[in-house]
Formats: C-alpha cells, structure tokens, sequence
C-alpha cells in the first residue's frame, strides 16, 4: 500500500505541560481513516518523564561499560563485526566521559540487561530535552494514543488511528516479532534489553517500534505505517533524532542547551499517514 505523509509541527513541548498542541495542530489536516503516528519523546516529556543525569555519579560498572564494553569492545571489535550501522560505531567511538553517568541512569532505571545494550538503552532519550536531562519512554502509551484519538473524535468529529512509536527497531525471527524496549504493543515481544539487541543482528528488521495504537489494527498494516512515518524523519535532515544532531544543530556542548533554545527551532513531533485510496 502507498501512503501520504504529513508533517504535524509545533513548537517546543515544554516538560508538564499538554500534549493538547498536537492534537490542535494536527486537527487542521486530518482526515478520517489517517493514522496519527506520534514520537515517544514529546509524549514522555509532556508527562514530566525526565531524569536529571547531573544528579548521579558513575559506578565503577558504569564506567567499565561506557568506557570498556561500549566505546571499545563494540565501537572497535564488536560493531563490525556484527554489522551495526556505521553512524552508530563512529557515535561508539567519540563516547565522551558523560556516557558512565548515563550507564549509571540506565542500570538505576532499566538494570543490567539494558545497560548492556551498546548505545540507544531501553529507549532513554538524550535528544530534544534541555541541559542534562533524558527522557525516559512515555507511561502507559496505548492509554495516551487512545486519549489522542479520542479527543480528536469529540473535538473535530474525526476518526483517526493514533500510534505511538521509537525509533529503536524491533524485529522478526520465524514467527516471533520482538524488540529489546521495555514495552511494546501486543504482538511485539519486549523486554528484551540487550539479548534482543544481538538477537536482531540475526533477524529481520522490521522498523521502528510501535508502542501503543489506539485500536487493534492488523500488525503488518501497522508496521507499514510506522515505517512511512520514520522515513519521513530520516529524509527531513532539519528533524533532531540523536543527541549528535541536537549537538550540531546547537553548535556546541548538548548540556548548555535550554528549553529557550529548544523552542527557537520547530519540532514535528508526529506525522500524518494516511493510504492512498486506489481509483
């Protein structure tokens, strides 16, 4: 199936306050039977899911894995071998001292299994918060997408499908489709933290990770959607995804950025996908 994608910008979604602007902005260009794909992160930081990194020390684990198994083991040996995307191994290897901290957030928050995961950990994002906050993936997001496509329903007499998903890839190997995040939709086995990260470098990728729809919908149709709605993301060099983009759209170091700095830039923090109706 073909499909049409619509960017829904914004300004900055500030820490607490409403997602509503979302809603309102996309309302203007919805059309029924569209799906409503909305990243994980403004949903996270409109609900307040933010850590403040500066407040922890690095453990002498953390940094074993930041600076040993992360930086070295697989930005040098590991990566290639395993085929990871090359970005992701020069990103590997310019891991500055800030990664232990981080480790030490992930293994407080997610444990082991996920601070093991090289780079991306349990879906906590560096990108698009202010100074040394990360974002911690949103609470009960089927429940937020419901909401969203509810509210659409009574406010502009719309009927839309609202996904939510991460750009963290989930996967298929035989019948089973799995992702290494800490939650997924039904039918997506999560969890998985770092097993499900080497698991995937002998599996097919199936896109990004849905984690929470509005609707049950047919899990290949839903993947499709999620897969237009990342590709436009990735052909919009303007669009901020990783913490090296928000460092070179800021030109300098990512803990001096504030909120007013965020908000100078417009965001698009969903996209509209809707299929092209065949004559």
């Amino acid at each position: 199936m073909e499909y049409i994608t619509i960017p829904v910008k914004t300004s900055y979604i500030k820490p607490k306050e409403s997602y509503g602007i979302i809603i309102d902005n996309a309302a203007k260009l919805l059309e029924d039977g569209d799906f409503l794909v909305i990243s994980e992160t403004p949903i996270s930081v409109s609900q307040g899911r933010l850590v403040d990194e500066s407040k922890f020390k690095p453990s002498v684990l953390s940094t074993v894995l930041a600076d040993v198994w992360s930086k070295y083991l697989w930005g040098y040996l590991l990566g290639p071998i395993f085929r990871i995307k090359s970005r992701t191994i020069k990103n590997l290897r310019k891991l500055p001292p800030e990664a232990r901290t981080h480790k030490r957030v992930i293994l407080e928050y997610y444990g082991i299994k996920h601070a093991l995961k090289p780079a991306s950990e349990a879906g906590v994002d560096l990108s698009n918060v202010p100074g040394a906050l990360v974002s911690l993936l949103p609470d009960n997001p089927a429940g937020v997408s419901m909401d969203i496509a509810s509210k659409i329903k009574r406010d502009h007499g719309k009927n839309v499908t609202v996904l939510i998903i991460d750009t963290d890839a989930c996967y298929q190997i035989f019948n089973t489709k799995f992702t290494s995040l800490p939650i997924a939709v039904d039918g997506i086995r999560s969890d998985m933290g770092f097993f499900g990260y080497l698991l995937g470098r002998f599996s097919t990728m199936l896109g990004p990770t849905p984690l929470g729809i509005s609707e049950s919908t047919d899990m290949g149709h839903v993947l499709e959607v999620a897969n237009a709605a990342e590709n436009f993301h990735k052909n919009n060099e303007a669009d901020v995804e990783t913490v090296y983009d928000m460092s070179d759209a800021f030109n300098g170091d990512i803990s001096d950025v504030t909120i007013e700095m965020l908000d100078s830039i417009e965001h698009t923090p969903a996209v509209i996908v809707r299929p092209v109706k065949k004559p």
